[in-house]
């Protein structure tokens, strides 16, 4: 009776109903007109038994899925640098509609990552690396080594006792092949977690340490730790952008452009010297040609960070899903498993801009290079881990209608002017108010364009990580393991868990070796 009661009531709308004019408002917002990217609704969705056969089938693939207990012979992290959980549910929008899943939304385990640094309650890419990657949450800025290391501390990240060794280290102990991927320069802040010990993020080449008045040969430069540290002279794929990091500033790479190195090294012919059965590419072609045969790659196809898909040469530079498939194949000539490190870093390049299209392309293209390695690899043997390092600022709101293009409106505001659905806490997406006080009127905005910045709230040269909590979504062995809210670096601990390396707790060993 009294559920009737509350049916009448819900349909004569005397109950929870927002005044009529406000209500007409969120429901049929006045919206200028459309781009022609609007995407098709499953017309099957206005059936109730759509739903309860949709929830039914996914109790059913739950609730048959045994643990997965097995040894994972190798491991892939991918890191979608800033893919915050907004970003990762707009993107869904931009590749195919609201239902859409993107391949890592498919895994069968999730969680949550606390992404503070030591220091700061917002995280930047140096520290986090060093949680997600080493263990040891770090002071903001540093990298690979822990909190006992200042930002900016030189003598300090020389003591071997501050460093925190990376997955990549403790999997080469294991004798497995190791590699890293990344769209932003191979010294950038998240690849160097994988095999540098620094106290400042920006210290990529020896010209960066000697402009901060340091010196280079007390606090080696990131370039140089890749290519004669201890786990960077043993990584068997290095794929990415900043030749200019590793060539001398009076030498011009492939394409013309001069280097950034002051000490008169090459570290290219470096890396090949000391590097047996090695290939060096720079371009495409190169990599696609690569011989079957090769066990050691480097490749560098940017003078500095590769550029966003949209932008991207095709013909010359790779697509991040091509250089996980030949990392994945060059690292997989071996009988002991293999670590590989993958980064989607202009996702976060994209939000700091406040550039939410190119954000939501990359993370399309990102979630391309997931199922290239899910494709690769069985899911007996291979644990994939997908996670961001931070998050960003940007928010997804509005009541616009199913299908609506998710870099379009989400409605009208008070002020009778539209609001996008997608928007950033700061930024330089910022508009000062038009000549009268009132709002800009972004609808006059050419927002079809890729490199439109969207509207921030307040004014900054470039938007800032947020400080919310980010997924993490897994499958293969153990990756039951990787679920509740974790602090990020517990996600290198689980890892070294379920592939059997490291000095932790590991599936073959019933106690640590170290206490």
């Amino acid at each position: 009776m009294l559920l009737s009661l509350l049916i009448l009531f819900l349909a004569s709308g005397e109950i929870f109903a927002a005044p009529k004019e406000h209500n007409d408002k969120l429901m049929h917002p006045r919206l200028p007109p459309s781009s022609n990217r609007h995407l098709k609704v499953n017309p099957d969705e206005g059936k109730s038994s759509y739903w309860v056969e949709n929830a039914q089938n996914t109790v059913l693939e739950k609730t048959g899925k045994p643990l997965n207990q097995n040894t994972a012979k190798n491991v892939i992290l991918f890191l979608g640098d800033g893919m915050s959980i907004p970003t990762v549910s707009a993107a869904r929008v931009y590749t195919g509609g609201e239902e859409v899943q993107l391949s890592f939304d498919k895994f069968p385990y999730t969680g949550l990552s606390k992404t503070y640094a030591v220091n700061r309650q917002v995280a930047d890419s140096a520290n986090t690396a060093t949680a997600y990657l080493c263990g040891v949450k770090a002071n903001y800025g540093t990298i690979g080594v822990g909190p006992e290391v200042s930002i900016g501390d030189c003598v300090g990240m020389t003591n071997a006792t501050n460093h925190a060794l990376s997955i990549a280290y403790y999997s080469q102990l294991a004798k497995k092949r190791t590699g890293l991927v990344t769209t932003a320069r191979v010294t950038h802040a998240s690849p160097a977690g994988v095999y540098a010990h620094t106290s400042l993020r920006d210290w990529e080449s020896d010209t960066d340490i000697l402009n901060d008045d340091e010196d280079p040969t007390v606090c080696a430069d990131i370039a140089t730790q890749l290519v004669s540290g201890e786990t960077g002279k043993n990584l068997n794929v290095v794929m990415g952008g900043g030749r200019a990091k590793f060539i001398p500033k009076e030498t011009e790479d492939e394409e013309g452009h001069k280097g950034d190195r002051s000490d008169g090294e090459n570290l290219i012919r470096t890396w090949l010297a000391q590097t047996q059965n090695a290939q060096y590419v720079w371009n495409r072609d190169d990599l696609l040609a690569l011989d079957d045969t090769v066990d050691n790659l480097l490749g560098l196809f940017g003078t500095d960070h590769l550029s966003y898909n949209l932008d991207r040469d095709p013909t010359n530079e790779p697509s991040l899903a091509e250089m996980t498939q030949a990392a994945i194949e060059v690292l997989s000539r071996g009988d002991n498993g293999f670590f590989l490190f993958v980064e989607g870093a202009k996702i976060d390049m994209a939000h700091h801009g406040g550039q939410a299209h190119k954000a939501m392309d990359e993370t399309a293209e990102f979630a391309k290079a997931i199922q290239v390695a899910a494709d690769l690899t069985d899911e007996a043997d291979t644990l994939i881990v997908v996670t961001a390092d931070h998050a960003h600022t940007m928010s997804y709101s509005g009541y616009a209608d199913r299908g609506n293009d998710i870099l379009e409106f989400g409605g009208e505001a008070s002020d009778g002017k539209v609001y996008t659905t997608l928007n950033y806490a700061n930024g330089p997406g910022y508009r000062q108010p038009d000549s009268d006080g009132s709002r800009h009127d972004i609808s006059q905005d050419d927002y079809e364009d890729k490199d439109y910045v969207f509207p921030a709230v307040a004014p900054l040269g470039s938007e800032t990580h947020g400080g919310d909590d980010v997924g993490i979504f897994a499958r293969g062995p153990w990756a039951h393991l990787f679920s509740g809210v974790l602090e990020e670096n517990v996600i290198p601990h689980l890892m070294s868990y379920a592939s059997c390396v490291g000095e932790g707790y590991t599936a073959c060993a019933d106690a640590p070796l170290i206490k």
